[in-house]
C-alpha cells in the first residue's frame, strides 16, 4: 500500500523503467538538473536485463528515492524471501539469479521498500508500475494488475499480453487500459514499453524501452503542478537515448 506522502520543496521527478541502465539514468538526472531538493520516484523494474543493476540501486540509495514495485522487482523479492525462509525451490531465471546473488542487505532493503502504488495528492497523481482496473478501489485492485497488466478486455478484465497482432486489438474488444480509465487522479505508469510515451487523458505511460535500445523517460512537475493535457504533456516529459540495445526479446 501507499505510504503517507512526504513533500520536498523542489520538483517531483518520476522515472520510467530503468532496467539496470545506470548510465542512462545518470544522464537523465543530469538533463533535468536533479538536485537534493527534488523528490525522485521510480516506476518499478529497477533491475534486470540492463548492464549495471548495482549502480542503479546505488543511485536510488544516494538520492533517497521512492518507487513502486515492478514485476521484475517482485520476482527478485519473492526469491529472496523464500531463501530467507529456507525454501530454495522458488524459480528465478538465469539473468535475475545472477543479479540476486550480487545483492547485499542494503540492496534488498531498497527493493523491499518499493510500494504497490504511491499517491501524490499535491499533483493529483498516482504512480503504479503496470496499470489498474477502472472502477475498483485501490485496496481491491488485483496485485497482478498493478504489477503486470497492459490491456483491458471487453469486461474490464486485466490482460498482460495479447495473443493477437496489434491491429486486431479493437476488433477483439481489447484496449490499452489507459484508454478506459477516467480520473482523477492522473496515473503515471511504466511496464508497457513503447517507443513513444502513452498519452491518455487521465494516464501517462513512460516506459520508453531504454533496455531495448530506445530511451529512458521522466516526467518532471513543478511544486503543485497538475499533469498537462495530452497536447501539452510533452512540456513535462524528458528523455535520453540508450547507449546500446541491452536486451533483445525472444521471438514469439
Amino acid at each position: 500500500m501507499s505510504k503517507s506522502e512526504q513533500i520536498k520543496q523542489g520538483r517531483t521527478i518520476v522515472v520510467g523503467d530503468v532496467h539496470g541502465c545506470r548510465d542512462e539514468l545518470e544522464r537523465l538526472l543530469e538533463l533535468v538538473r536533479y538536485d537534493d531538493r527534488d523528490a525522485l520516484f521510480f516506476l518499478g523494474d529497477l533491475l534486470s536485463r540492463g548492464p549495471d543493476p548495482l549502480g542503479v540501486l546505488a543511485i536510488a540509495r544516494r538520492t533517497g528515492a521512492r518507487g513502486v514495485r515492478g514485476n521484475h522487482d517482485d520476482d527478485l523479492l519473492e526469491w529472496h524471501l523464500a531463501r530467507q525462509a529456507g525454501n530454495g525451490d522458488v524459480h528465478l531465471g538465469k539473468g535475475k539469479r545472477k543479479i540476486a546473488e550480487q545483492l547485499e542487505s542494503a540492496d534488498w532493503a531498497v527493493l523491499a521498500s518499493l510500494e504497490l502504488w504511491i499517491d501524490l495528492p499535491h499533483h493529483e497523481l498516482r504512480l503504479v508500475h503496470a496499470g489498474i482496473v477502472p472502477g475498483l478501489p485501490m485496496e481491491a485492485q488485483p496485485r497482478s494488475a498493478l504489477l503486470s497488466m497492459r490491456y483491458l478486455g471487453p469486461h474490464n478484465e486485466p490482460i498482460e499480453k495479447l495473443g493477437v497482432h496489434g491491429e486486431m486489438v479493437e476488433k477483439e474488444g481489447i484496449v490499452l487500459w489507459g484508454r478506459r480509465y477516467t480520473g482523477p487522479p492522473h496515473i503515471v505508469f511504466g511496464h508497457n514499453a513503447q517507443r513513444e510515451p502513452q498519452l491518455h487523458p487521465w494516464a501517462t505511460g513512460i516506459d520508453t524501452g531504454v533496455v531495448y535500445g530506445e530511451r529512458l523517460t521522466a516526467m518532471v512537475l513543478e511544486p503543485g503542478q497538475r499533469v498537462p493535457p495530452p497536447e501539452k504533456r510533452g512540456e513535462v516529459l524528458f528523455s535520453v537515448s540508450a547507449q546500446d540495445r541491452y536486451y533483445i526479446p525472444p521471438q514469439r
